[in-house]
């Protein structure tokens, strides 16, 4: 069974480096969206063994909310072998953060990191 970590700035790499694929989610304590969605958050997570699913308080971490452009919340993130390929501010129902999980370990990574500059922002 998966369950949620929470992230913090020196706990990112780490987390990216030891997991195939990353799934963040950006919240705040104070935030009623944010917490309507953890509930389906958790239970995707438990869900899908082998991917990882990461909480990121914007409070506590504000630079990790700067460096990654968040203005909305909740806001998920998906990265996967370091690359960002997923970043929408919204809550989805269980089925549809389910299947964007299918979706993002589908991507053909080789293509990916062809198609992206060494240079390129999306690299978390």
């Amino acid at each position: 069974m998966s369950r949620v970590i929470h992230v913090d700035e020196p706990g990112l790499m780490r987390a990216i480096a030891g997991h195939e694929l990353l799934l963040i989610a950006f919240w705040a304590p104070w935030c009623g969206p944010c917490q309507a969605f953890a509930p389906v958050f958790d239970e995707v997570a438990g869900d899908n063994e082998g991917v990882a699913f990461g909480k990121i308080n914007v409070d506590a971490e504000p630079a990790l909310a700067a460096r990654f452009g968040v203005r909305s919340i909740p806001m998920l993130m998906g990265v996967r072998e370091g690359v960002v390929l997923y970043q929408q501010p919204g809550a989805l129902s269980a089925g549809d953060l389910d299947a964007l999980v299918g979706h993002l370990l589908a991507v053909d990574m080789d293509a990916v990191r062809a198609a992206l500059p060494a240079s390129d922002d999306r690299r978390a």
